[in-house]
């Protein structure tokens, strides 16, 4: 009980940061906006949360700062996407190197520091239930509050005007415009939340999964929450089911070199990329009715002048 406990807390931990990110990131595709900057974004929100964590000895404040950095990074996406019409695919690629090298600049002077993680929740009574207390009532506050972005999601893009005005925009964006509404604008704004996502995913990691920042500590999550994206077909509520599956593959794969399996460690750390190439591919070959993309996603909207 006690090792089954510990894998399932381990599982809600690795998969945070991926629902976090994910969630912002559906958010900007369903614009019409394909920002592959991801990963530069979560370890630039990564150095700053942990810089402002360490400056301030505040967990919340560190979380501010990662998403502060994660807006910044998605606003200098949406001034050359969107703004100047740039490539969306090329700009997002750039982004991603500018927030791997300027990540190792602002870290740098806490590479060897620590702090302290983000406190869990406890309630008398409650958290102390064998098995099941500690996973529903002993969490930290990122895993609640990214279960919520979920359902906020879903419910602000299925059930207000503003989320079909913005589906709309990611659909067909010349449509949109035709009627007035603020294609550009819209995006934007869906950018920076896509961004303000990131950002608090990266920060995640120094504040509540390891108390330290290392240059690359986000280990290519942002590139598997844009496969994320894609698994769940771009509904919020596949998000949960994809984000704990890749989260159970990587943790399960640590446990099993633990247990001494006769499988090469490089191959095993793989197994969880590997696990995600395979999903895209099944439902790939599964989808009979084209595909459920955004009609508009990564198209250049330049409105009439």
């Amino acid at each position: 009980m006690g090792l089954i406990e510990a894998i399932i807390l381990a599982v809600l931990a690795a998969s945070t940061p991926l629902l976090l990110a994910a969630t912002g990131e559906l958010v900007t595709e369903r614009a019409g906006v394909l920002n592959l900057g991801v990963e530069g974004m979560m370890i630039v929100g990564a150095a700053c949360g942990f810089g402002g964590a360490w400056l301030s000895g505040s967990v919340i404040i560190g979380a501010l700062c990662g998403i502060g950095a994660g807006v910044l990074m998605s606003l200098i996406f949406a001034l050359m996407t969107l703004g100047l019409a740039v490539n969306q695919v090329a700009t997002g690629l750039a982004l991603t190197i500018l927030g791997i090298g300027l990540s190792g600049l602002i870290g740098s002077r806490f590479v060897g520091e620590k702090i302290s993680l983000a406190p869990h929740l406890h309630i008398p009574g409650l958290t102390d239930i064998p098995l099941v207390g500690r996973i529903l009532f002993g969490e930290d506050a990122f895993v609640y509050l990214s279960l919520a972005l979920v359902i906020g999601v879903w419910f602000f893009l299925y059930r207000t005007r503003t989320g079909l005005i913005l589906r709309a925009a990611g659909d067909n964006h010349t449509s949109a415009h035709a009627l007035g509404y603020p294609v550009l604008r819209i995006r934007m704004f869906a950018v920076m939340f896509g961004g303000a996502c990131a950002g608090l995913a990266g920060a995640y990691l120094p504040l509540a999964y390891t108390p330290f920042f290392i240059p690359g500590m986000t280990a290519g999550r942002g590139w598997i929450a844009l496969a994320l994206v894609v698994f769940a077909s771009w509904l919020p509520g596949r998000l949960v089911i994809g984000a704990y599956l890749f989260g159970a593959v990587t943790i399960l794969q640590l446990h099993a070199q633990g247990w001494g399996v006769g499988v090469p460690s490089q191959l095993m750390s793989a197994l969880p990329y590997l696990a995600t190439i395979i999903v895209l591919v099944l439902i790939s070959r599964a989808r009979t009715g084209g595909s459920t993309a955004p009609a508009a996603l990564g198209t250049v909207f330049v409105p009439d002048r």
